[in-house]
């Protein structure tokens, strides 16, 4: 799935000429060279979504191929064929999200893997996800039991904090608190509670002091669609999917924060997720998100 994704450590392309064939056609020689790749964490991005591989030539992509993954994270093909001097002459390799159809020959926005090589040089590092992966490095944040929809004007508990979950710290009003690095376009964030039932959305947002875009949802699990402090989160009240009872109660269960593909293929979490905390038992004033190094693709490109 395109979702449903975040975190420490390089990822590391080691990039060495493996094979070449040539084919001879009236004189004609394409020369080619194997792209291998060896790749781990990727994930299943259903019928509607592929992966597509790229090297940056002379500025310009060039396709190196497509690829799906199964539910096991296996990938349907390892080895590409590529034009040998393209390959020799890359700068870059780029992986992105496509949509399938694709009727656009231009990569994705959604880039989720990029490598520079150094002139010269047979290995390059990789920049995870849609930003480079020391711009997760200094991740942070937090949350707070609260149902700033369901509470009369001047007041800060009406008896329920339990079911809802904002990201930032509570006052009048409540202020952010999350260090991410902003989103390259075809990427958002996206809060999560982890229940028994399964993940509840509270809402995708790409900055960190005003509403999600779950804010003033005709659809939206708040009390009151138009109510909510500017920050990302939901109260869960109304409108509760299909296998969920509402009101829920936040307590003790999972927060994350993944970053999501943007158009996103699935209403699930996707791999990435940056950051995660337990909600305490009781109501503090604040949770902590840690930095989550587990939920990264790892692995190398060769050619």
């Amino acid at each position: 799935m395109l979702k449903k994704v975040l975190i420490a450590g390089a990822f590391v392309l080691s990039l060495a000429v493996v094979s070449c064939s040539s084919d001879d056609d009236a004189g004609n020689v394409n020369n080619t060279s194997n792209l291998i790749l060896n790749l781990s964490g990727l994930e299943d991005l259903g019928s509607n979504y592929i992966y597509e591989g790229w090297v940056i030539v002379n500025g310009a992509p060039v396709s190196t191929g497509t690829f799906s993954v199964n539910a096991s994270g296996e990938l349907s093909a390892t080895s590409f064929a590529v034009d040998q001097s393209n390959l020799e002459s890359a700068t870059s390799f780029v992986l992105t999200i496509e949509p399938v159809p694709d009727t656009d020959p231009a990569p994705a926005a959604t880039k989720y893997l990029k490598a520079d090589f150094a002139t010269g040089s047979s290995t390059a590092t990789v920049d995870f996800g849609p930003v480079a992966m020391d711009g997760f490095a200094n991740a942070a944040g937090g949350f707070f039991l609260r149902t700033p929809t369901d509470e009369a004007p001047g007041t800060m508990n009406n008896g329920n904090d339990e079911s809802g979950v904002w990201f930032g710290i509570p006052g009048m009003p409540p202020a952010a608190n999350l260090t991410l690095p902003i989103l390259n376009p075809g990427w958002k964030y996206e809060g999560w509670v982890v229940t028994p039932e399964g993940p509840l959305s509270t809402g995708t947002f790409t900055a960190f002091d005003t509403m999600d875009d779950n804010a003033g949802a005709a659809d939206g699990f708040s009390e009151t669609a138009s109510v909510g402090p500017q920050i990302p989160g939901e109260d869960f009240f109304r409108n509760a999917p299909d296998g969920f009872t509402f009101p829920i109660d936040v307590r003790g269960k999972t927060v994350v924060i993944t970053v999501e593909p943007s158009p996103d293929n699935s209403p699930a979490p996707f791999t990435l997720k940056p950051l995660a905390g337990m909600a305490a038992n009781s109501l503090p004033d604040s949770n902590t998100l840690e930095l989550n190094t587990d939920s990264f693709p790892s692995g190398s490109v060769s050619r």
